[in-house]
This record gives C-alpha cells, structure tokens and sequence, in this order.
C-alpha cells in the first residue's frame, strides 16, 4: 500500500521535531556541563587558592619543603631479592611552621618545675660495668660505592683513615648506643612474622645488653587499632608482638617525635605509649601534652645521671604539635619550649642528650636547621645530639667540645634500590659525670628489618665518606671520631 502525500509530510514533520527535540537536548545538557565547569573553576579560585596561597605563606622557607612520596614499605615495584630493594622512598612530609605559643611555653616551664621527674632504674648490674662486645663483621658480596658529597669537605676529608687512635674520657664513664630509624611495619612487619621479632637484634643485641643506656627513633605507631589520620597518604601501624623483644634486646628509651608517630592519630599514639610502658621501654618527644612531651627523662647509670630528650623539626601538619591540653609531638618551629627543658635537664642531670628529627630525606648534605637547632641545643645545655630523618647517614661535628651527629640512617627499617640508604652504624659514646663524651660509630648495612655488619673494606669507605661529609673531623679504622680543629 502506498502513503499518501499528506500522510508522508506529517512523517517527514515528526521526524524533524524528534531531531530539534535530540538537538536542543544535546545544547542543553552541554550548557549545563559548561556552566557547571565554570562554577567549580570559580569556587576554587574564590574560595579553595586563597586558603593553599595563605596555609604556603606559613611554611618556613630555609630550604624547599619534602615532597610526599610512597615509603618503600608500600613501593609497587618488582621485588629485587628478600631484601626487597623496593624503588620507592620514604613518605616525608611537609614542614609546617608552628611557633609554640607563649600560652603554652609558660606551661611549659611552670608544668617542667612542678612535675615528678621521670627516672629510669639502672639496668642489670652484672652488665652495666662491661664495655660492649665489639661485632666482628660477616662477609657481602654487596659492592656498595659511597656517594659523592654534595658537601663542601675540608682539607682534613681528603685524608686516609688513621691508624686506631681511640682515648677515652678519663674517671666512671658510661657507654651510651644511638641506632636509627626503626619500624615493623610493611614488608618488615610481614618478614618478622615469618622470622621471629628478635630478628632484627642478631647482630646488635650482645653491645645493646652490656651498656648503659642504648636510644632509638622510632618511626611508627604501635597498634591494634585502624584509626590511620586523615592526614596522611602513607601510614605506618606496627604490631604491640614486636615492642617486648625491642626490650629485651636492651633498647632502653625511644625518641617518638618524628613525622610517623600519629600516623594513627591520637589513639595510635596513646596505645604506642601504653606498650611502650608495659614493655618497660621509655619514650621522649611526644606525650598526652606539651609539658609531657618536651619533659626530660633521667636515667641514673654508675652515679652519673643522664637525661634524654626528643625533639621534630620535622611533621606533616600543625595539628600534630603538643599543646596544653592536646596530645601530639614537641616540636622545635620554635626553640623555645626545647631550650627550656634542656635548661632545666641540665640543671639536674649530669649529661644532657638530646635526640632530633629533622632536615630533608636522601639528602647528606645538612638543612640550614640542623646545624642553627644542633648548636642552640649546645648552648642550652645539651652535652650530645643526635640526630635522624634523613634516611642517610650525615656527618658529625664538634660544636664547643660537644658531640653531634647528624643523622643516623636507617636501622630497622625498609629497603630501597637507593644505595646510600643503606649504610648505617651504631653511634657509641663514652660520657664522663662531667658531660664529656667520645664518640664511635660502627658501620653496618640495613637489610630488610636488620642491621648486619659490615665486612671491613666495606666499613672504611662508609668511614671515609663520613670523614668527607664532617667538618673538621677524622676518623681512625675502628670509626673513632676525632675532632681537628686546626685544619
């Protein structure tokens, strides 16, 4: 049957309406997404550009701020060995400038002079008279190069090795061991369960147990709990199994200001300090308030009383900073709050030490901060600083007579295709009641979740690049520090 002319017509009409209908469809769907883009565009530039210009205007500005980059617990690349050479680095985050308040220094200094002071039994004594048991290093395969110094070196860098030329502090010493980074969180967490949580201290535990006082940073939260801060792209949580065996490896006391601690928010920190304390272990640098997390605490060790404290130059947001009534890390943005509880340890401590996280991952050569906080630490007081952060060892100084080592490295901890990261040592020091110290460090390599010792070839490069990287001082082949001011 054939349509009528009419009848194709009114077709021909309906088929034009449906495509003005699909066309004026289409313009105003589009219209809508455009008007919509443009409102979004106008939100941020009004309200959100003003807030990221004005939180960048409050960061310090004496060296570029850390980027956030994935912790080699979390690297997504292909497994290298059972070391795990993981390519990716460690999470550092931002440096937020935060003065401490004169609100809260007052209660600093008022809780500081009013408070019980924290004091530590002395150790075992059928230990504490021994000097540690020196390691003597397995043989590597590794062929690690020692980097090249972005440092300026003196003319004493150039120079060999000395032959052993250690002099130590004369009368009643104590011996004091300062590791690194340590965590059990990641790929070291998932290697202890399979090896045990007395793992990492194979090689360390018999020279932690025979001194006097042995000191770690560490970098995570201990906890059941899952309350990761929001904050935070990479979070470390690790288990409460690990913090008994940290005992009994005769790690005394850990420094928990670092940019980890909170990583599970308050409760994570609150549970790190219950553990810490039902493991007997001390901790400094953190605490429920300001006045408990600048607070020294005192050991008493062969007469001599030795007081410890921790400090962060280094977290990822204000909210983290201790307050009068707020839980959180000491922070030292600011000094002040840390000069005054230096003053006040040495007013009742015959040796002041001072543990500091601070300056910029991967890097060996030193922030303006640390060397300006590391000589106002001295002038406090502090009679021995050490410091942590970079995941690298740094140099050391002589700053007034004082000791100062600037970073540490890692110790228990991840493994990254970096090769600096590596290198690690225990820094050893011997300290008189009158607050003289020598100082060692002892090379090792930081596997996966374990410090190992270096064989010696090994040992003397990682020394004389730490020569290289130190002003003015010189070490002999045992890693004996010796100051030399007259080059």
């Amino acid at each position: 049957m054939y349509t009528t002319r009419s009848q194709q017509s009114r077709q021909r009409q309906q088929e034009k309406k449906q495509r003005q209908k699909r066309l004026r469809n289409w313009i105003v769907f589009n219209t809508v997404l455009v008007l919509s883009i443009v409102a979004l565009g106008g939100y941020y530039w009004l309200h959100v550009k003003p807030q990221e210009v004005q939180q960048a205007s409050t960061y310090p500005t004496e060296y570029p701020l850390d980027q956030a980059t994935a912790p080699d617990s979390y690297g997504n690349d292909p497994v290298v060995d059972d070391n795990d050479h993981s390519n990716q680095p460690d999470e550092e985050a931002a440096d937020p400038s935060r003065a401490t308040t004169e609100a809260d220094t007052e209660h600093l200094d008022q809780t500081a002079t009013d408070s019980e002071a924290i004091d530590i039994p002395s150790k075992d004594s059928t230990s504490t008279d021994q000097a540690p048991e020196e390691t003597t290093p397995e043989s590597s395969t590794d062929k690690v190069e020692p980097p090249k110094s972005s440092s300026d070196s003196s003319e004493s860098s150039n120079k060999e090795l000395q032959p052993a030329t250690r002099t130590e502090p004369s009368g009643q010493t104590v011996t004091l061991h300062f590791g690194g980074d340590v965590m059990f969180s990641g790929k070291v967490g998932e290697k202890l369960a399979k090896a045990g949580y007395d793992y990492p201290y194979q090689y360390v535990k018999d020279s932690f147990t025979s001194d006097d006082l042995t000191v770690v940073n560490l970098e995570t939260p201990v906890t059941d709990s899952n309350t990761t801060a929001a904050d935070k792209t990479y979070a470390f949580k690790s288990s409460p199994q690990a913090l008994p065996h940290m005992a009994d490896a005769g790690i005394d006391a850990v420094n928990l200001a670092n940019n980890h601690i909170l990583d599970q928010g308050i409760t994570g920190l609150t549970d790190t300090i219950a553990q810490l304390d039902q493991s007997g272990i001390a901790y400094v640098g953190a605490g429920k308030n300001s006045a408990r997390a600048y607070q020294p605490v005192y050991f008493d060790r062969k007469g001599i009383k030795i007081a410890l404290l921790g400090f962060s130059r280094v977290i990822p947001e204000t909210s983290w900073n201790a307050g009068k009534d707020q839980a959180g890390v000491a922070t030292t943005y600011d000094s002040t709050a840390a000069e005054a509880a230096i003053r006040e340890a040495k007013s009742k401590a015959d040796l002041v030490v001072v543990v500091a996280h601070w300056g910029v991952e991967r890097s060996d050569t030193l922030a303006d901060h640390q060397s300006d906080l590391a000589h106002t630490f001295v002038d406090a007081g502090a009679d021995l600083v050490i410091g942590g952060h970079p995941h690298v060892l740094q140099g050391l100084e002589q700053y007034k007579g004082k000791w100062i080592a600037y970073s540490t490295g890692n110790f228990i901890f991840t493994r990254s295709l970096v090769a600096k990261t590596w290198d690690t040592g225990v820094f050893e020091a011997k300290c008189t009641v009158n607050g003289d110290c020598s100082m060692q460090v002892i090379p090792y390599t930081a596997e996966l979740g374990q410090p190992v010792p270096m064989p010696s070839d090994k040992a003397q490069a990682v020394l004389q690049r730490l020569q290289t990287l130190s002003n003015h001082i010189q070490f002999d082949i045992k890693g004996n520090a010796i100051a030399n001011p007259a080059n």
